[in-house]
Order: C-alpha cells, then structure tokens, then sequence
C-alpha cells in the first residue's frame, strides 16, 4: 500500500473518531432526535482529505449518530450514511475548486432539503416537510462550527509545514 493512501485511511478514521465524539453532542431541534455535530468534523476534513475520503469519514460519523440515538430511523441510517458520503465528497470537490461560498450554500440546501426527500416517500410527506427545518438547522450549526475551525486549523497545519 502506498503510503499516502495509507496516511489517507488513518486520517479518515481519526476524522470519523471525531465524528463519533460529534455524534454525542445532540443538536436540540425537536423533529428528528439524531441531528448531532457529527458532520462539522467531515466537512473540516476536506482541508486534509481528498473527497472519497472525507466522504467516507462523513458516511461513519452519520452512522455514529444513528448508534448513539438508538436508531430510531433503523436501517434507513444507511441511506442517510450513503447520503453523507456523497454530499461531504461533493463538498470536498467544491472546496477543492475554490467555490466557497456555493460549497456552504450546497451542503446546508443537499443536507437540510434534498438529503431527507426519501422520506417523503419511505416514511410520509409530513415527516419530509416536518423535518426540513430540523436537519437545515442543525446543518447550518454544523457550518458555523467549520467556517470558524477551517481557517485556524488551516493556518496551524501551514506553520507545522503540514499541506491544508
């Protein structure tokens, strides 16, 4: 295994460690019980990871959350999960090309409005529109947290010499 790939796999389970640690710290917003500071981490990571990785790092954060909430929504985590990953790799691609204002106006809409729109379907149209403001709120807490931490993480790891 290259070692770069292999640095990648170890900051990708640090990052979902911190995730989990995330998942713990309930955001209080009534409708859905697992929203949780588990994707501020992900969303951090796109400063070290490429997208497949940080993706992946968001993918077990959400399913940290599910655990630690005691997967009220079962199995439909995973979709949630699959979901995550998809909108975190996305937002690393976003990030990567320097679009900063569209990458925070893409994973607040994909995560608050687009993500739980199976729901509308698999579970009923007023768990869809009951939750929307939910997840957006809890989203845009999770953005707040990384638009505050990215540039001073970023700043540290340039003084360590490490490559943000």
């Amino acid at each position: 295994m290259e070692k770069t790939k292999l640095r990648y796999i170890i900051l990708t389970a640090l990052i979902a460690a911190i995730c989990v640690i995330g998942s713990f710290i309930k955001v209080p917003v009534g409708v859905i019980a697992t929203a949780a500071l588990d994707s501020a981490p992900a969303v951090i990571s796109v400063l070290f990871l490429p997208p497949v990785f940080a993706g992946a790092a968001g993918a077990l954060g959400h399913i940290a959350t599910g655990l630690t909430s005691g997967f009220p929504l079962g199995v439909f985590h995973v979709l949630i999960a699959v979901e995550m990953f998809a909108i975190v790799a996305i937002f690393a691609v976003l990030h990567r090309k320097n679009m900063y204002i569209l990458k925070w106006v893409f994973v607040v809409i994909a995560n608050g409005v687009i993500a739980p729109l199976p729901f509308y379907f698999l579970i009923s149209p007023a768990f869809y529109i009951g939750s929307i403001a939910s997840l957006t709120i809890a989203t845009v807490v999770n953005c707040v947290i990384a638009i505050i931490v990215m540039p001073v993480l970023k700043s540290v790891a340039e003084r360590a010499g490490v490559s943000a």
